[in-house]
Parts: structure tokens; sequence; C-alpha cells
């Protein structure tokens, strides 16, 4: 039996007698965010959509921004089975036909998938589900996330540093199902986000100005050019520095090539003050 006949049945469908209700359809349902075999109907608009994602999308592109508003995962209380069409209150497996309507499940978050590749867990401290495997993560309290363990007692906590919105792209980063780079100095935003920044020649911070990693090798880089490009007479003298990265101060030879600051010798600084003769 063709799968959208079987989507129409109000009864129990005869291929369950054949197969095994659990994993009908798993993998070949769903949307562009999600495999799944049920549907959700939005509380707050009451209009039915595959995940909270594609309700996002669709009422964000509203022309009336009044209309424009987001799910709130926790107050979904009604799914529909993408199998039989059945509506349901959320649960795993669908009440008619016996499908697993999600292989992974979680009846706090109402989220439903079926690609367990993912890893997916709930973290109680985030209150929502997280991908990736649970024994690969840890919640920093102070930062208010789950962050990759090799950064247990490794990393710059800013607090509540990813309830916030990338500072690229604007889009709220706690929730966010695209992968979030967290930097030297504690700030976050998206991977694409940051590897945009890093083709257009810019590794500042764009929210507190610091190095965004290990910028050694381009120091060393303009201290060769600077060694190799000496400055005329009427040009060598000092100016005043301020460092972006350790927040010393110092006073430098000036080089059109840059400033090196004299306590951790990065090149992330601003000339502060007038020039010094």
């Amino acid at each position: 039996m063709a799968a959208e006949n079987i989507r129409d049945s109000d009864t129990c469908p005869s291929f369950l007698d054949k197969t095994d209700p659990l994993d009908f359809g798993k993998l070949l349902r769903g949307c562009e965010h999600y495999r799944r075999r049920c549907k959700i109907r939005a509380p707050c608009c009451n209009q039915i959509f595959f995940c909270r994602h594609c309700h996002n999308d669709f009422t964000g592109a509203l022309t009336d921004p009044k209309e424009r508003h987001e799910v709130v995962r926790q107050d979904i209380k009604q799914v529909i089975c993408d199998i039989c069409s059945t509506e349901q209150e959320v649960a795993q497996i669908c009440t008619n036909c016996g499908v697993k309507m999600g292989e992974y499940f979680c009846g706090i978050c109402k989220f439903y998938d079926d690609d367990i590749s993912k890893q997916q867990f709930h973290c109680d401290d985030c209150g929502i589900c997280r991908v990736g495997g649970r024994e690969n993560y840890f919640h920093c309290q102070k930062c208010g996330s789950c962050y990759d363990i090799k950064l247990l007692d490794n990393h710059a906590c800013v607090e509540n540093s990813m309830k916030h919105h990338c500072p690229i792209c604007y889009e709220f980063l706690f929730d966010s199902i695209k992968s979030v780079s967290i930097m030297k100095c504690g700030h976050t935003m998206h991977v694409e986000c940051a590897d945009e920044m890093i083709n257009q020649n810019q590794y500042r911070c764009p929210i507190c100005s610091k190095s965004m990693g290990d910028m050694s090798a381009t120091w060393r880089r303009i201290d060769e050019e600077i060694e190799a490009s000496a400055m005329p007479v009427e040009y060598r003298y000092e100016v005043s520095i301020l460092c972006n990265d350790c927040n010393n101060t110092s006073k430098v030879p000036f080089h059109i090539f840059g400033h090196k600051c004299s306590h951790c010798n990065s090149y992330n600084t601003r000339r502060i003050g007038t020039t010094d003769s």
C-alpha cells in the first residue's frame, strides 16, 4: 500500500500486519530541519507545521510585523501522525497506527527526530535538547549553556554568553541549530559567521575587539615585515597605544604596518591620545 494512501486512513493500516509499525517510514518523512513522522499544531496560531523552525520561518516572512511570532516548544500540546493523519496529544507512539513518530523523542521539548546519528540529549540545565552526545558536553553554569568537553576548565566564562544574538547575523544563539564558535574572549557567534569574518581578514571579536583565536603566526609575520621596512627618519617617533587583547597601554615606535604591544606582543592595538614626537 502506498504511503500517500495510508495517510488518509482513520484506522490502523493493514501494512502493520506485515511490518514493524515502529519503524515504518523512518527517515523518509519530515522537513529540511528534521526527519520525523509527525507534524505539530502550533499553539500560538493553531496552524500545522512539521516543526517549530518551519513555523518560525513562515511567520517571520509575513509582511505584517504584528503577525510575526515564534512557537514556544514547551507549549505544544497536539501532534498529527504523518502516516495516518491522526491528531493526538504529544507522545512518541501514534495512538492510532502504532508508528513511532520520532526515533528520538523528548516529552519536555515536544521534540521528534528520526535521525539519531546526531546523538540528541536533553540538558535539564539548558532546558532544551542538544546534539552531539551527552558524554561529549558539559553545562557551564556561568555561561548558561552546554559546551564541548574540551573546553572544561579551558575557556573564558562570560555570563549567559549563549543567551544573546549572533553579532553578525543576529540569530539567537541559545537554541540555534547552526554550529556555534566560542572565541578566546568567551563571546560566541555562529561558526559560519566567524569563518566569513576570517575570510574578510577580520580577526577581532565584534563585541569586545579581542583576537578571536591564536594569532601568533600572524604577529610573527608582521614582525618580519616591520624588520624589513624601516620607517623614514621623519616618522621615527613613539606613539601611545592600547592593546585590545591585554588592555594594557604602551609607548612604541610608530610604523605603518602596526604597533606591537609591549606586554603581550599582540598587534591587535589602537593608538590613543595625540602623536608623541
